[in-house]
């Protein structure tokens, strides 16, 4: 394990003191080892999310409870941690079975995901949870550093009702007005009316909440556009 643990510690900043710890979370289910990475999956989750909620209350002095638990989703989500470990490659170094690397397994975005959370699963019983916690900061700097307005995460539907309930205005009335397609493969179209300002716009999605967000976004887009 010589030369990943080299890998590792040059993305990570920390060296393993066991390496049968990184080897446990670079092996993965299909392996068919008896051991494999998934129960520092469990461990790596649960402590990504503490170590994030923690780094964002202390950024984010402002934020609610509900804005903070929106930007974790954003940083923790399968689809973050996957493109972190792209990044660095963690792909390259995984043990998988022969069918899972035939299948393009090192790329699949849920294999690494579940690898980056085993990695730090392992760090946190190698180290402790400062080091685990220096790991986290340093993958994560660029998005903690970039992250968005929390109002820009809500969806449609949730920000169309804020911004009328902040208004005293009646709240919106959404219509099922068609379904197209065959029964597999059906598109919905959805009417969002409000009687307060007076606007009605359409939205289309393969499911009636898509339809219905897809038309809370069209109602936003008029009442926001400049004299709307």
């Amino acid at each position: 394990m010589t030369r990943a643990a080299d890998r590792v510690a040059a993305v990570t900043g920390y060296r393993f003191s066991d390496e049968s710890l990184l080897e446990l979370a670079l092996t993965h289910r299909s392996a068919g080892s008896r051991r494999h990475n998934e129960r520092l999956e469990f461990l790596g989750d649960a402590l990504l999310n503490f170590l994030v909620a923690d780094r964002l209350y202390a950024l984010r002095t402002n934020d609610d409870e509900g804005d903070l638990s929106r930007l974790r989703a954003s940083l923790v989500r399968g689809v973050t941690l996957a493109e972190i470990a792209a990044e660095h490659d963690l792909g390259a170094w995984l043990n998988l079975g022969a069918g899972e690397l035939r299948s393009g397994g090192h790329r699949r975005r849920s294999t690494l995901a579940d690898a980056l959370e085993a990695l730090l699963g392992a760090i946190y019983l190698d180290g402790g949870l400062e080091p685990a916690r220096a790991v986290v900061e340093r993958l994560f700097a660029e998005r903690l550093a970039a992250l968005p307005d929390a109002t820009s995460l809500k969806d449609p539907k949730t920000r169309l009702q804020e911004w009328l309930q902040a208004r005293g205005h009646p709240l919106p009335h959404y219509e099922l007005i068609g379904t197209s397609g065959e029964e597999h493969a059906q598109q919905f179209t959805v009417r969002c009316r409000l009687e307060r300002p007076p606007v009605a716009c359409t939205g289309e999605g393969s499911g009636r909440r898509r339809a219905e967000q897809a038309a809370a976004l069209a109602v936003l887009e008029v009442l926001e556009a400049p004299g709307g």
